[in-house]
């Protein structure tokens, strides 16, 4: 496999299944799926356990954030509006209204909304994704990484799945985008996880959603700037 050829990832097994699972990126029939199995087979359940555990320290750099006082006014005036004209109307009595149960379960599910949704409304507009994950792999080759690219702390955090590095050599990672000639991101740290740090000029493009790709080099990298050996892994980066 090439670089100029088709890079897309494939599933890689269960283990990689259930690393996508956890970071919340299968489409929605696939993670039906994946609930049923946490269900049904405890050693794929167990998959699931142990990418929560490992992946847990990716969050480790985003505090909880108190939500500004508009907020929750904000998102009362969206969803009460109608119920306020019901509560003009004469009632019955106070504890024994149906719409006031009503109207305290909406506010319910209003406070959870409010918690779930306080990151994204704090996060200005402009501003793209803060986390891309890829999951990199190729057609024969046994080598797998999870990538987690985030832009506000301006590093590739890689997760390595599986396959082994042959003596004499280091794996490199790439940046592709489009047709343009690929860009080196550095020599990969060997070890289960690694961090790669972004050059400015690589992470904008990098925010639009570019291609990673991991190919095996001599020691030390490639001596030419441009891949020079076999693409052992690769992927689309997405939002998470």
């Amino acid at each position: 496999m090439t670089l100029a050829e088709d890079n897309g990832p494939e599933r890689g097994g269960d283990d990689m299944f259930a690393a996508e699972y956890v970071l919340g990126v299968l489409p929605s029939d696939e993670r039906r799926i994946a609930s049923r199995r946490i269900d049904s087979e405890a050693d794929f359940a167990r998959l699931v356990d142990d990418w929560e555990v490992r992946l847990s320290p990716l969050a480790a750099a985003y505090p909880e954030t108190e939500p500004p006082a508009s907020v929750k006014p904000a998102i009362d005036r969206r969803l009460f509006a109608s119920a306020a004209a019901v509560s003009a109307e004469p009632r019955a009595g106070f504890w024994s209204s149906l719409a006031f149960w009503r109207g305290l379960a909406v506010a319910a599910v209003a406070a959870l909304a409010l918690y779930v949704a306080v990151p994204y409304v704090n996060r200005p507009a402009e501003q793209p994704q803060a986390r891309l994950v890829a999951s990199l792999a190729a057609d024969g080759s046994d080598v797998k990484y999870l990538a987690v690219y985030d832009s506000e702390r301006h590093e590739v955090s890689l997760s390595h799945v599986s396959g082994a590095l042959a003596s004499g050599k280091d794996f490199e990672l790439w940046m592709i985008e489009g047709k343009s000639a690929p860009v080196s991101m550095g020599v990969i740290p060997a070890g289960a996880t690694a961090h790669i740090g972004v050059s400015p000029a690589t992470q904008q493009r990098l925010a639009q959603g570019a291609v990673l790709a991991v190919s095996l080099e001599p020691a030390g990298g490639s001596p030419t700037g441009q891949p020079t050996g076999p693409v052992v892994a690769a992927g689309d980066l997405k939002s998470i």
